[in-house]
């Protein structure tokens, strides 16, 4: 019974979380809720809990991990300024004369987001309510439609910033910047096949990535490109100058952080 209590607690947190209750909430509930069992079947003591203000504070006084909620602001910053949608409107029009020019498009900003924001939750929120009803409106199949949206997202996790490889970095004793530096040929490689099997879809299987009518791109291609220009020079600016500072040494990623939480404020304000 002993062995099978921390994988009921982690199948009842996910049996929670899926019921649409707070995540949050979920976590804590959960694991007070097992504490509690714990304790009645004698595995052990109240006295242990003692220890999670400990570690509590042991964790806020972190100086690496002061960068999660540094590049989570900087995310939920960048989302609220409606950022993904400006950069999937624009260059889906860019890439709308070509069959699965949209789902080029979702990956594109999908792998610009990851890097602006680190976050994954942000990202397949903000591109799930944008281009999801969008792609089904043109007929694009629901099965790619899902899958590069899901898929693109989870870029998050790997593309410098990642909140998982600060995590990962502070609990290995390592250095975040070189685990982002490891980081991103690995995460641009993946985001690379995603738009591969995109265009692979769209030659062996036309009629789930369609083109875009010609009323949604005829647009002159000298305004599209400085539109284009107008939308992508903020956010890439902005991961040049946190992911740089990073990777020359100048900054460590929570001053990197910091800097971009600043950044994504006045791209918002602008």
């Amino acid at each position: 019974m002993e062995d099978l209590l921390a994988p009921l607690m982690f199948v009842a947190v996910f049996l929670i979380i899926f019921t649409g209750y707070p995540v949050a909430f979920a976590l804590g509930g959960a694991s007070l809720l097992f504490a509690f069992v714990g304790v009645e079947a004698g595995f052990f003591t109240w006295n242990l809990l003692y220890a999670m203000p400990e570690r509590i504070f042991g964790v806020m006084s972190n100086y690496v991990l002061l960068a999660v909620p540094f590049f989570i602001f900087m995310g939920i910053v960048l989302e609220k300024a409606r950022l993904a949608e400006d950069l999937l409107t624009t260059i889906g029009k860019l890439f709308g004369t070509l069959r699965g020019g949209l789902a080029l498009a979702v990956v594109l900003v999908g792998a610009l987001l990851a890097a602006a924001t680190g976050v994954v939750g942000a990202s397949v929120v903000a591109m799930g309510s944008i281009s999801l009803p969008v792609m089904l409106r043109y007929n694009y199949s629901k099965e790619l439609s899902a899958g590069v949206i899901l898929a693109s997202g989870t870029l998050g996790q790997i593309i410098p910033p990642s909140i998982v490889l600060v995590v990962l970095a502070d609990q290995l004793g390592i250095s975040v910047g070189d685990l982002f530096l490891g980081g991103l040929i690995p995460g641009v490689t993946l985001a690379a096949l995603y738009a591969a099997y995109v265009v692979a879809v769209a030659i062996f299987k036309p009629e789930a990535a369609p083109s875009l009518p010609r009323e949604m791109t005829d647009i002159p291609m000298g305004a599209l490109l400085s539109q284009v220009a107008l939308v992508l020079m903020p956010p890439l600016l902005l991961i040049l100058i946190v992911l740089g500072s990073i990777f020359a040494g100048v900054a460590t990623p929570t001053e990197a952080g910091a800097i971009g939480s600043v950044g994504a404020l006045l791209l918002a304000a602008m």
